[in-house]
């Protein structure tokens, strides 16, 4: 209920952004005497669907490719006495061009100037403004409307992304835990990692809109976050994957159980891992020193794969041990301390 609230938040509000951002560029043109004045409201709608950041690039872009279309439309529609063919010429040019800068989304304003062309039969210095007047106008509005996010509840529901995940992680490890102190049991492990690997993905597009739509770097660290759990949910499917394999379950199971059992107490935001790759290296270091020698195929596959396991779960470790170590200062004091 509350995600849902939270996705018809966003939806009213760039709604009612574009609806007011798109009236008011038709009245200022208008205000100004500029022709085509409803072409202002159509380019505030296509710039304020992007993202803050998005917004600013994207109008830099525009005016960019603004010129370069101005100077084409007035060469072809010059030389070319069939408008349409003209027309035809200009977009394919400046497809050409936009498409080499990476530029694609100025497109569809560079058509609405092109359409421009085909109505107006001097192309002189007064249309030259005009038209840049009402980009101007467009892409002024979207920026400043952009400024108007509703990041405080983006955050929130940031932060309740990452609780959510880690008590999935920690009920995850725990199910894997009960499986390798009893084998027999029936477990649907596989499915919600595969469901989580998902819903972690939808976790960090969210992260990245977020920090699309603020001006703060530090604001990185929740793309950072999802990132490192993303990588750690891979270590989880492959660990399951393993233990899978197993047609024996060696006695060492049942110890190396208890440490997933500790180390799911241990999967939280702010916990720094170094403790538990420690015990994790003590546990690797008591079973190579005093467990018996394999005596069947079974028993040496089984303590094989067991060894991977434990690997596993150190890479699990050293995903969140480098997410740690790269955060900044700011990042320590805005979001640890």
């Amino acid at each position: 209920m509350k995600l849902l609230k939270i996705k018809y938040l966003r939806i009213l509000l760039l709604a009612v952004k574009i609806a007011v951002g798109s009236s008011a560029a038709i009245f200022l043109a208008e205000l100004l005497n500029l022709n085509f004045s409803a072409s202002a409201g159509t380019i505030t709608l296509l710039t304020l669907v992007m993202t803050k950041w998005e917004t600013v690039r994207l109008s830099l872009a525009r005016l960019v490719t603004f010129f370069i279309s101005a100077f084409l439309g007035i060469l072809i529609f010059t030389l070319i006495r069939s408008d349409w063919i003209a027309y035809g010429l200009y977009i394919f040019f400046t497809v050409m061009i936009c498409e080499l800068l990476d530029w694609r989304a100025t497109l569809s304003v560079n058509a609405v100037i092109g359409s421009h062309f085909l109505t107006t039969a001097e192309w002189g210095m007064t249309f030259i403004v005009n038209e840049l007047d009402l980009l101007l106008i467009g892409i002024s509005l979207a920026l400043l409307l952009n400024l108007f996010q509703n990041n405080r509840t983006e955050q929130k529901h940031l932060v309740q992304n990452m609780r959510n995940t880690e008590a999935q992680f920690k009920r995850l490890l725990r199910e894997l835990a009960d499986y390798l102190s009893e084998p027999g049991k029936d477990l649907k492990v596989w499915d919600e990692t595969i469901a989580l690997e998902k819903q972690m993905q939808k976790y960090l597009d969210e992260a990245y809109a977020y920090y699309s739509n603020t001006f703060h770097s530090h604001s990185q660290y929740y793309i950072d976050y999802f990132e490192m759990r993303l990588n750690q949910c891979h270590v989880l499917h492959n660990l399951h994957y393993e233990m899978k394999k197993m047609r024996q379950m060696p006695e060492q199971a049942r110890v190396v159980s208890g440490y997933v059992y500790y180390l799911a107490d241990h999967v939280t935001e702010k916990n720094m891992p170094q403790a538990q790759l420690d015990e994790l290296h003590r546990l690797i270091a008591v079973m190579q020193k005093e467990d018996p020698l394999p005596t069947s195929r079974e028993e040496f596959e089984g303590q094989a794969i067991l060894y991977h396991v434990l690997l596993d779960l150190e890479d699990f470790l050293i995903f969140k041990k480098r997410f740690v170590d790269g955060l900044g200062e700011r990042q320590k004091e805005r979001y640890w301390i």
